[in-house]
């Protein structure tokens, strides 16, 4: 397996399949269209379609698998990255941490301004559950009555995952722990934020792609906590990122935790532990993902977390 050249196609894929789900750019609500595909298309890893996709791929039956992929899969991969592109637009904005870079490019509220950002990170969660919600369409046409549990069981992880006790939990965390005193930043404080803010989305990702493809509910329960560990890993390395990359490798500003003084693994740990800890996190989700089955690029597109540079 050629996993760069693998990765190039996946990308490509999942590129069109944001496209299909864009709004038009028309009419008086144009330029609210304009700045949601400004945001979407602004490039990307696009890891938590891409790690639905592969372990969709972990657990499908082959006679089945080109058909549901389309039918179910495929919305929820578009909705999944377009709900991690609103929490891009919001973070980057002046009331959160003023970021005038995103993958290379000025973030949202610097092209558009801050109004139109917020309505464009607005408009892309909604979009994300209007996609969603196309699945149960096509499951309800095939008369399939597991198919529509599935999607049911999936709508709703990627809403709680999302939600208040998953990624915006995180978030206020994050925001809150600006303002407190040294002494009140724990390891336990840490870990909720890195857990809701980053690990949820990733672990969302990898139960839904699981559940469409009709795993046990052991099964996907394992792939949570998979992802909490693949989720941990990457925001540790993110936060090692922040410190030694450069806006050209990132496509972002650098030092932006430090200015905004944020809680950060390596600024409660050091830079030798944190690094000791990706390696872990990682290797050990590597060793889980094998016991449920064999998916070679999946195992190497989570140890590719350890070294990526961007």
């Amino acid at each position: 397996m050629n996993f760069e050249q693998r990765r190039k196609e996946e990308t490509a894929a999942i590129e069109e399949i944001l496209q299909r789900y864009l709004p038009a750019k028309e009419g008086y609500a144009a330029v609210v269209s304009r700045a949601v595909s400004y945001s979407v298309l602004a490039g990307g890893k696009r890891l938590r379609p891409m790690l639905m996709w592969e372990c969709f791929r972990l657990f499908a039956q082959e006679e089945e698998q080109e058909d549901a992929a389309r039918q179910m899969l495929e919305p929820f991969m578009a909705a999944i990255e377009f709900i991690h592109t609103y929490s891009l637009v919001h973070d980057d904005l002046p009331c959160m941490d003023n970021d005038e870079y995103r993958r290379g490019r000025k973030t949202t509220h610097a092209v558009f301004g801050e109004g139109v950002a917020v309505l464009a990170g607005d408009a892309l969660l909604n979009l994300a559950f209007e996609t969603a919600s196309q699945a149960f369409v096509t499951a309800g046409e095939d008369g399939d009555g597991d198919r529509m549990r599935r999607c049911g069981g999936a709508f709703g992880i990627l809403a709680a995952k999302a939600g208040i006790g998953g990624m915006i939990g995180g978030q206020c965390a994050d925001t809150q722990a600006e303002d407190y005193p040294k002494e009140r930043i724990s390891q336990d404080l840490l870990l909720y934020i890195h857990e809701n803010k980053t690990a949820a989305m990733i672990e969302s990702a990898m139960m839904i792609g699981a559940l469409l493809a009709g795993a046990g509910e052991e099964e996907v329960r394992s792939l949570e906590k998979i992802g909490s560990k693949i989720g941990l890993a990457f925001q540790i390395r993110d936060d090692i990122l922040d410190l030694t990359g450069s806006l050209e490798e990132l496509g972002k500003q650098t030092g932006s935790d430090l200015k905004n003084h944020k809680v950060t693994y390596v600024s409660l740990n050091g830079m030798e532990h944190s690094r000791q800890e990706v390696r872990r996190l990682s290797e050990e989700a590597v060793s889980s993902l094998k016991a449920l089955g064999n998916n070679v690029f999946l195992e190497t597109l989570v140890e590719d977390l350890i070294t990526r540079k961007k």
